[in-house]
């Protein structure tokens, strides 16, 4: 009977076991089900949320961004290839480390000048720490990562070395001196200049790569996931041309530092094609610099002055109003007109067309303009929206303003301001556009369109090349032009810009000195300005220069300040013609193509300035500049016939120096 309960008692207690466990088996079973159930209805990018996006991502690989030239092909910004380096200890054999660790520690100590345990005694700690992703050092050249990857253990690569190389680029000014404001920049954010205007042609089309996780903050490329490789962008050509925009900065700079101006532009087009070749912006920084930093020939609207006098004459010469025979009497050089009173600062008694503009008359302007204009003022504005002065221009840099101008339709309008509108106040215009008309009146009044770029190219094939876009094709009759220029020309040779006439080389142009700022209280501000085009007679360039805020002490009219930088300008452009050009408009000791130097000759850069290396031979000048710590890019044998940046020019150790060589 006990026996018989012992069985009985084992059986119950097996049978609780088997039960259980298949209640178990039951749940484990249902659980699996369920889970089927769940995954065949979950969403297949869900399941990538949950379990794929936590530990790779999706990564941007940068296009290298196009090259961006000046006309004749000298380097004004460019995209370098800098290189980062990581180490995975994770994947050094104990051997590989064990054995080569001294060599690496001491030849990284030779490259970056840091005692040799510094580096023994971090790796080993991050070796501990098996760290799959360690920052050894970021923004290596070609030439540096080039010897740091023939160091011990970094030569077996990554598989085995541990040795990851992450590529980026950077972008580079050519120059830091001349143009930096025009040059611009893109970052993704903001642009401008010139790096904006063309960014959808130089930027290129990124790629991708999956990248791993390490832990919270780093991530890891991994090559085991197709790569989709960059397309690098396009090399814009810009129309800038190097040498016309250097010779306008020195001339430009020189003035403003002589008349410790507040700042200055200058821009000059070339009158057949309306291509821009040189556009500088300085202003004066609180430590008395002038550096490039903003445009002011696009972004600001001023009050013109008398430079817009030859648009204000030049629509009564178009409608016939006004000819040779035409005089104005200026009285004692004051007028009195709805109120408002005008005058001159010199000159007085009857005045020819040619004399209003040589001698720069406000009171002329302002009763020729009200005598023909002041019934129907619209029939003079009229003039100023066919010449697209009305317009925001259309071009590609970013930033231009709009002009406005006092019409009838204006709250401010008034009697008087017809008469402030023919000397060039009542009106906010930018010198880009201002210097636009110049030079439709030196085409022989066809208006061209500013052009910033001559073509793109692409593996030195050309996708893009452009063409003078005409704004306006006849901005007036032929005779009114050619009185223009006449007036213009004896502006020059006698009236307010005559200090810078010279007999072998005819310009034509207009001083402008403009008050600003008038209703203010305390010390008067001017602008000084000179506009106009040279040879007269068969004009080649237009040059719009603008100085504002001179030390009044020492001078602030337009043919002071102004007319000089144009002069010089004009003289140093103009070298390639077969003009006889005055010897002192042809100095520029920046240039000079038959020095002949022995080559033991020994190259010194004092002061941080760029050497005149022009002449000597290449192949002993460019190992005592890198010797020096300069990075120098050059092409072709022989003499050197070009350099970039020129003599004088302010260099640092981290710019380009360009050279061409020739035999």
């Amino acid at each position: 009977m006990q026996k018989q309960n012992e069985y009985d008692n084992k059986r119950k207690k097996t049978l609780r076991w088997g039960y259980l466990f298949a209640v178990v088996a039951l749940c484990v079973f249902t659980l699996f089900l369920a889970r089927i159930v769940i995954l065949q209805n979950t969403n297949v990018q869900e399941i990538k949320d949950d379990y794929i996006n936590k530990n790779y991502r999706e990564a941007t690989l940068k296009a290298a961004r196009g090259n961006l030239f000046a006309s004749d092909g000298s380097i004004l910004a460019t995209t370098v290839m800098r290189y980062d380096i990581y180490l995975d200890f994770k994947t050094m054999k104990d051997t590989v480390y064990t054995n080569n660790i001294g060599a690496l520690s001491d030849s990284l100590s030779k490259m970056f000048g840091k005692p040799r345990g510094e580096f023994r005694k971090k790796f080993d700690e991050q070796r501990r720490k098996k760290n799959q992703y360690y920052t050894l050092i970021k923004g290596l050249d070609f030439d540096q990562y080039d010897r740091i990857r023939k160091f011990p253990i970094f030569k077996k690569g990554k598989n085995k070395g541990g040795f990851i190389v992450d590529r980026n680029y950077k972008r580079e000014l050519a120059t830091t001196e001349i143009g930096a404001g025009t040059i611009g920049m893109d970052d993704g954010v903001h642009t401008a200049g010139l790096e904006g205007a063309f960014s959808k042609y130089l930027r290129g089309t990124d790629g991708k790569r999956l990248e791993q996780r390490i832990n919270s903050s780093q991530w890891k490329p991994i090559d085991f996931w197709k790569v989709q490789e960059p397309i690098d962008g396009e090399d814009v050509y810009t129309t800038l041309d190097l040498r016309i925009q250097d010779i306008a900065h020195s001339a430009l700079q020189k003035q403003l530092i002589n008349f410790e101006a507040k700042h200055g532009t200058v821009i000059v087009m070339e009158v057949a094609t309306g291509k821009v070749r040189a556009m500088v912006n300085l202003r004066r920084t609180d430590e008395g610099d002038y550096v490039d930093s903003y445009n002011y020939a696009l972004k600001d609207n001023i009050e013109p002055g008398s430079t817009f006098k030859t648009i204000s004459l030049l629509a009564a010469m178009d409608d016939g109003f006004i000819d040779e025979n035409t005089t104005v009497d200026v009285g004692n050089g004051v007028w009195v007109y709805a109120k408002q009173r005008i005058s001159d600062g010199h000159g007085h008694g009857i005045y020819d067309i040619s004399d209003v503009l040589a001698k720069s008359s406000n009171v002329g302007s302002a009763k020729l303009i009200t005598k023909y204009y002041a019934e129907k003022p619209q029939i003079f504005l009229d003039h100023l929206r066919r010449w697209k002065l009305f317009d925001k221009m259309d071009i590609e840099l970013p930033g231009i303003t709009k002009p406005r101008f006092v019409t009838p339709e204006s709250k401010r309008w008034n009697p008087a301001a017809l008469a402030s509108l023919a000397y060039g106040y009542a009106s906010n215009i930018n010198l880009l556009q201002l210097a636009t008309f110049y030079n439709g009146v030196a085409n022989n009044g066809k208006m061209l369109k500013p052009l910033f770029i001559d073509k793109i190219m692409k593996d030195g094939k050309t996708s893009y090349t452009a063409k003078p876009e005409v704004m306006v094709s006849k901005m007036a009759s032929e005779k009114a032009i050619r009185m223009m220029t006449h007036a213009l020309t004896k502006a020059v040779e006698k009236g307010t810009g005559k200090s810078i006439f010279t007999p072998n080389l005819k310009m034509a142009g207009k001083t402008g000195t403009a008050r600003f700022e008038y209703w203010l209280p305390g010390p008067m501000k001017y602008r000084a300005s000179f506009a106009g085009f040279y040879p007269a007679d068969n004009p080649k360039y237009t040059c719009y220069v603008m100085i504002s805020e001179p030390n009044t002490a020492k001078g602030f009219y337009g043919a002071t300040v102004a007319a000089p930088v144009f002069k010089e300008i004009a003289g140093k452009t103009f070298l390639k013609t077969p003009q006889n050009v005055e010897k002192e408009m042809l100095v520029d000791k920046k240039v000079n193509l038959n020095k002949m130097v022995e080559p033991n000759v020994k190259v010194a850069v004092n002061h941080k300035q760029m050497p005149n290396v022009v002449g000597l031979i290449g192949k002993n000048i460019i190992p005592q500049l890198e010797n020096l710590g300069y990075r120098v890019d050059y092409k072709g044998v022989g003499r050197i016939t070009e350099q970039f940046p020129t003599e004088g020019t302010t260099i640092s150790k981290n710019q380009r120096i360009y050279l061409s060589l020739q035999n």
